[in-house]
């Protein structure tokens, strides 16, 4: 079928809500805020008058999703799973490893904490649970909002498709990788790195990819979200350079993504599949179409079968829950745990020695208070910001924020979702893959950050 097979309608569909979707995500526009011009993306104002809007509420608001979140989990517990059978995305909402059992009620207990400010300083002072709680929240809150709810305009109209397919000729020579593989990262950049680990251990499962096509996806190309990428840079105060750092993330991922296919660990995983080939991985163009014609007439098609308004609000709520409280708790207790290790031992102080030479020679202010944030994002991706946003020197938090979001294995989500997938990495792997990345994209940081400032 050709693209003019189809009814003006159905390109309509794809068009229109695409359109919108790239306005609201990629599109640079002008903000005025503090009386200076600053660059963003339309769905970072809309975050932003939303937190103005709610400033005195949302560290209650916050306690209450997190709370709400633990006891659902405990009673989804208590209950058994099989009661949410009826229900498939409750079910996966609540229904959790141990792990992350014991890391949502940690984190409900450290939100009660902060918020009636009971128990320890340690805890609840303000630059442990209380800058979670009273800053970083409060932006996840507003972000995941608007983020989650337009997010199927990009996702289920027909973009991903038709960039899926203009990137077959570029994947394989670059990455080493099949053409299909440009939707896995696509997924993770537009929605969520853990949507792209999803996709990619189930096309392993079914023989799509073999085992080294599958490390290297699910560990180079489950790259951090547009939304992720936004609270990064707002929690270090430089929101107003969203531009410049997506640019700067993009440019160390892309120069990322070209070496840790070639180097070990993942060049030496097996070009092997767990079953059976698949039968329809052929990468051909059909006859009578180019590339271009080919790409529009998936996405016409993937647009066509879009669903109405009720369906695209009710994925929109469940993408704004599932950010809600699949995040916010794990970064309330890996968050406040991190942090109170940072004030009170000298742990990542420790961890951070070996980098303060090379921070010197690169010329980074601050080397010191630098080095202690490299090593944390492995926990979680948003320690390094937290913990690097009160160093005085735009330029050092610039860096904390771009490493942060290239070093993209952190064990909070991407990370822990690897380990209890299918894709062939082990712990070992991972460490090793994260400071590879580290290594390599922190040296490209640094230069773009000396020029732009």
């Amino acid at each position: 079928m050709k693209a003019k097979d189809f009814k003006l309608s159905s390109h309509l569909r794809f068009i229109i809500p695409s359109l919108i979707g790239i306005f609201l995500f990629m599109f640079p526009v002008t903000n005025m805020e503090e009386g200076e011009k600053s660059v963003t993306i339309p769905i970072a104002i809309l975050a932003n008058e939303l937190q103005g809007i709610l400033a005195g509420q949302l560290s209650l608001i916050m306690t209450i999703i997190i709370s709400i979140t633990a006891i659902g989990t405990l009673l989804v517990k208590l209950v058994g799973p099989e009661k949410l059978d009826g229900t498939p995305f409750f079910k996966s909402l609540f229904n959790v490893p141990p792990v992350w059992v014991i890391t949502r009620v940690l984190g409900m207990i450290f939100a009660i904490m902060v918020y009636f400010e009971i128990g320890p300083e340690a805890i609840t002072s303000d630059y442990t649970g209380g800058l979670l709680l009273d800053s970083l929240l409060h932006v996840l809150f507003a972000v995941f909002l608007f983020a989650g709810l337009f997010l199927p305009l990009l996702l289920n109209y027909g973009l991903l498709e038709l960039f899926g397919v203009l990137l077959t000729k570029i994947m394989r020579p670059l990455f080493r990788l099949p053409g299909r593989s440009s939707i896995d990262s696509l997924a993770s950049w537009l929605g969520d790195g853990t949507i792209g680990v999803l996709l990619t251990s189930k096309q392993y499962e079914e023989g799509y990819y073999t085992k080294r096509e599958a490390a290297v996806i699910g560990t180079t190309f489950s790259v951090v979200s547009i939304t992720f990428s936004l609270v990064v840079i707002q929690e270090v105060g430089l929101g107003n350079m969203f531009i410049p750092f997506y640019l700067t993330v993009g440019f160390a991922g892309f120069i990322a993504a070209l070496i840790m296919p070639r180097i070990p660990p993942l060049s030496r995983k097996l070009d092997t599949y767990v079953t059976e080939e698949a039968d329809d991985i052929s990468e051909e163009v059909p006859q009578h179409h180019n590339l271009f014609t080919y790409g529009y007439t998936k996405a016409v098609e993937r647009g066509s079968k879009s669903t109405g308004v009720k369906d695209f609000f009710k994925q929109g709520g469940q993408n704004i829950l599932d950010m809600w409280m699949g995040v916010a708790p794990i970064v309330m207790a890996l968050g406040t745990i991190a942090l109170v290790i940072a004030e009170y031992t000298p742990f990542f102080t420790w961890l951070g020695m070996p980098f303060i030479p090379l921070l010197e020679l690169m010329q980074v202010p601050y080397a010191q208070a630098a080095s202690e944030t490299i090593l944390v994002g492995f926990a979680d991706m948003f320690l390094p910001a937290i913990i690097g946003a009160s160093i005085e020197s735009e330029m050092t938090r610039f860096i904390i924020a771009c490493l942060s979001v290239t070093q993209l294995i952190y064990m909070s989500e991407v990370g822990g979702l690897l380990l209890g997938s299918k894709v062939p990495v082990d712990l070992k792997d991972l460490f090793i893959i994260f400071l590879e990345r580290t290594i390599i994209t922190l040296p490209i940081i640094t230069l773009i950050a000396h020029l732009i400032f």
